[in-house]
């Protein structure tokens, strides 16, 4: 059997300043031709068994996925771009190949469509923080392609995908860039080095955006030189944030905090290994229920806080940790189905790549200092409960949504050259 190739490509900006820039396109914008059915949304709020079950399942894959990635070396995932690109992905799918992504992002996929369709309506901005989730399909302009008119509505009404049809030459990668620039805030400006390959046919991309600053910028008295130390032995010299915090989290395996944005609608949350245990030994046990734990068992105290300032750029294909969640079918050209997205004229479509960029840049400004829900207690108390989260060697970190507890992205930092 022939073959024709789909390619996922899933990206991510975390800013923490910078404005959206207008997107300069020449392929055919077929947005007037799909327009956005009425779609009932779910109240994501709730608290039923049943919205606490989807977000359950989607930090249980985000966890699984992250550990299964992880090779000991710096990491930076964005669990939910990835959850809304397979989502997209899936509504093409059909019979097995349908089956095997329901099972690892464990959901039906109309129930993803309606959660995932409420969380975007959702999503909290203001002036003070802003995240923003950005959807497009882009297929080659070829009359052997034939889409589904139904693939490109339910992914418009559940996803606001813009839709693009292009001669998938210079000038698609050239307006892909485009798109990728506006929609990252200029921090990812080149995701496609080279045009399509003659056998790429469609792009799936997500696109999700973070800004948001601390509660109070740092003093310049507040940042510190220090030692980071590694676990391969050695260290490196670098600038700490230090703050006193509120919310603090312990287990028998790591000690951590949580440091809300402002208004506290996001936090960034860090596990440190206890002491004589490596991050590798702490990754083996973090689940969703062991972070659930930590979460309904954090404690309010004082407790020093010193963050390193850290720039990180991170890239991967996902192919082969999705493949071994269990996402089989799909990669393979006889075997994937997804004829709910359309047909080839005599060939098959399967995904060849799932791509995942990503950015994050931690400082002064978009850092928090926060004591805002500290327990009032007397001198000696004070003194008793001060804790110290110091994060001088590798450690895991989460900026999450604290009412729906969901990671936005989630790393591993090991090195900071």
């Amino acid at each position: 059997m022939k073959k024709s190739i789909i390619k996922v490509l899933l990206l991510l900006g975390l800013v923490l300043s910078g404005c959206a820039s207008p997107i300069s396109i020449k392929s055919s914008n077929l947005m007037s031709g799909y327009k956005e059915s009425k779609v009932d949304l779910i109240d994501i709020s709730s608290q039923g068994d049943k919205f606490l079950s989807r977000k359950n399942e989607i930090l249980d894959f985000s966890l699984k996925l992250f550990l299964e990635s992880f090779e000991a070396e710096n990491i930076l995932l964005s669990p939910l771009s990835i959850v809304y690109a397979l989502a997209m992905t899936g509504n093409g799918a059909k019979n097995q190949t349908l089956l095997e992504i329901e099972a690892v992002l464990n959901s039906d996929i109309q129930g993803l469509n309606d959660y995932l369709k409420a969380y975007s309506e959702y999503l909290p901005t203001s002036q003070k923080y802003q995240v923003s989730l950005a959807n497009s399909i882009w297929f080659k302009d070829d009359p052997k392609l034939v889409i589904e008119n139904s693939f490109l509505q339910i992914n418009k009404d559940y996803y606001d995908a813009s839709i693009y049809k292009s001669a998938f030459d210079n000038t698609t990668k050239v307006d892909i860039n485009n798109w990728v620039k506006a929609k990252t805030n200029n921090l990812i400006t080149e995701l496609l080095k080279q045009a399509p390959s003659p056998q790429t046919i469609m792009y799936l991309i997500n696109a999700l955006s973070f800004e948001a600053e601390w509660e109070k910028i740092y003093r310049v008295d507040q940042v510190i030189q220090g030692d980071f130390f590694l676990e391969t032995g050695g260290s490196q010299s670098v600038e700490f944030m230090t703050s006193s915090e509120s919310i603090y989290l312990e287990n028998d395996l790591a000690t951590g905090v949580i440091k809300p944005y402002k208004d506290s609608k996001y936090a960034l949350v860090a596990f440190l290994p206890k002491d004589n245990l490596s991050i590798q030994k702490l990754l083996l046990s973090l689940d969703y229920q062991m972070v659930l734990d930590l979460f309904e068992n954090k404690q309010e105290a004082e407790v020093l806080f010193q963050l390193p300032k850290m720039s990180i750029e991170y890239s991967t294909l996902l192919n082969e940790p999705l493949q071994n969640l269990g996402i089989s079918d799909a990669f393979e050209a006889s075997q994937a189905d997804f004829s709910r997205l359309g047909k080839f004229e005599g060939e098959n479509i399967f995904i060849s790549q799932i791509v995942h960029k990503t950015k994050l840049v931690v400082d002064e400004k978009g850092s928090k200092a926060g004591a805002v829900t500290a327990v009032v207690m007397d001198t000696t108390s004070v003194i008793i409960d001060r804790k110290e989260v110091i994060l001088n060697r590798p450690f895991v970190y989460m900026i999450i949504d604290l009412q729906q507890e969901l990671p936005l992205f989630m790393g591993v930092l090991m090195s900071l050259n």
